[in-house]
């Protein structure tokens, strides 16, 4: 097998993620070498689905690195952990300084700031790179969001933003950030994700179990809501699941068992969101609906002991068509109030992390090729292009109209769901959240209250805020304070 270096750059792991990047690479004009662990696997996809490309194979990383152009470009899609630090071991005897590892799987963002310092600090370049958009988007265009060392840019940007999705002429693909800032986006990206399914899933359940729709009815009402503000992805693909139909003719979504899986990154994102003291709930609340969802034999008891509420369902059948914009209404606000949630999060690991991150240009990124693309996210560009420093979401003109708009009907479906028993809890905490951001006053100083009268965490006045207060509440305690305030 030939040595020459003739590939511009190289992908470690042949799964479908990764035979699909390659024939995309390989379509933009790319030469590429493919490996992979299990060397079969090379052959097998040389011999049919690479058939008749320019992309070239190797059995061994000194031979994929051989074939390398300089500076060498090497990705890899394997499995998040252990496995991308196994292959960066391998790899970093091999390559010479000025070289670029990229990974490209679901890492951790912490694992990247780790890898881009230790990379770093031995003259290597690496880039964490996140990739939505499942197997289609990875063949036929992901949104992609590099970050890493912002030397390593100039050399992968040509192949990234070819093989990525475009919205027009701009691509889905531009530079986010130093070392973890492209997984952290791509993990606020999967949260959200997370928030706009459980979402979708309530409006179901509202439809089904509260006005007695057909899943062939629910799927024109999906098609007709994707024509609108709710245009997406995940709104076109549940549109299609609830027309499909099993051998038998009957809907085959039915037949699922409703128990729900998760890889992790909504997981990621709620503990992010702790961390840093933002209140990222809705995304939380469908981690949390998920795990609840996997507690079936539990739920299977429950209910037999825990019949639903006796509901005259007929108001709601009789006016159908009205509640079913009363829906749409509610689900349109809860997502924008998951968005404003995430972007919220990004904010505050720009300021932890010292990220200097283009909210526009992330929106831009989201705006085509990856799970959550709607036309929605245009606005969100639009919002952040026409304010860079807006503090949050909803305090921008279109946002703030979209939701006082709403919020009638996304009050009263919060209230049927309540009525008739269908839980709602990403729609409700949407709905608390909003009403907590728009309160002045919050009960929060009866909290500071509590905590001082029994732990001496001191407060502080309206009057005089800044400065921190114990009081004797009883006469008994002292007036010693803790030696440490956390609000």
């Amino acid at each position: 097998m030939s040595t020459e270096a003739v590939a511009d750059i190289a992908l470690i792991g042949l799964a479908v993620m990764g035979q699909n990047i390659i024939l995309n690479m390989n379509d933009h004009g790319f030469v590429v070498c493919a490996y992979n662990r299990t060397t079969e696997k090379v052959d097998k996809f040389l011999a049919n689905e690479a058939k008749g490309t320019n992309i070239v194979g190797a059995k061994s990383l000194e031979e994929m690195v051989a074939k390398l152009k300089k500076p060498r470009r090497v990705m890899m899609l394997v499995k998040a952990g252990s496995a991308v630090d196994s292959f960066i071991e391998q790899l970093v005897p091999l390559l010479e300084k000025g070289d670029i590892i990229i990974d490209g799987g679901n890492s951790e963002y912490t694992d990247s700031q780790r890898r881009c310092k230790t990379l770093s600090d031995k003259g290597f370049l690496f880039v964490g790179c996140g990739v939505s958009g499942g197997e289609e988007g990875a063949r036929y265009g992901p949104s992609l969001m590099p970050g890493g060392c912002a030397g390593a840019w100039p050399h992968v940007k040509d192949i990234f933003q070819a093989i990525s999705a475009k919205v027009g002429s701009d691509p889905c693909c531009d530079w986010v950030g130093s070392d973890g800032a492209g997984h952290y986006v791509k993990m606020v990206h999967n949260g959200i994700e997370y928030g706009d399914m459980q979402l979708i899933c309530e409006a179901y359940d509202l439809m089904k179990n509260g006005l007695g729709l057909s899943n062939d009815e629910m799927s024109k009402v999906f098609a007709d809501w994707n024509k609108g503000e709710l245009d997406s992805f995940l709104i076109e693909i549940s549109s299609e699941i609830m027309a499909f139909k099993d051998k038998d003719g009957g809907p085959l979504v039915e037949k699922i068992r409703d128990a729900a899986g998760q890889k992790g990154t909504g997981k990621w994102t709620a503990i992010s969101a702790l961390d840093k003291g933002m209140p990222v709930t809705l995304i939380g609340e469908s981690v949390f609906a998920r795990c609840l969802s996997s507690l079936k034999d539990e739920r299977t008891a429950a209910s037999k002991v825990f019949p639903a509420p006796s509901v005259d369902l007929s108001k709601y059948k009789s006016n159908t068509k009205e509640y079913i914009e009363q829906i749409r209404q509610a689900l349109y606000a809860s997502k924008i109030i998951s968005y404003a949630q995430g972007f919220m999060l990004l904010k505050e690991a720009a300021k932890t992390y010292n990220w200097e991150l283009n909210y526009g240009s992330i929106a831009l990124m989201w705006r085509g090729g990856c799970i959550i693309r709607s036309r929605f996210l245009g606005n969100i560009k639009e919002a952040f292009d026409k304010n860079p420093s807006l503090q949050n979401l909803l305090m921008d003109d279109f946002f703030k109209n979209a939701i006082l708009s709403c919020q009638v009907s996304w009050r009263k479906v919060i209230g049927m769901a309540a009525e008739i028993g269908v839980p709602t809890p990403a729609f409700s905490c949407a709905l608390a959240f909003f009403d907590g951001y728009r309160s002045e006053r919050l009960p929060a100083n009866l909290i500071q209250a509590q905590r001082d009268y029994f732990g001496a965490h001191t407060y502080e006045l309206l009057s005089n805020p800044g400065t921190f207060i114990h009081t004797n509440w009883t006469g008994r305690g002292g007036d010693v304070s803790a030696s440490t305030y956390s609000a």
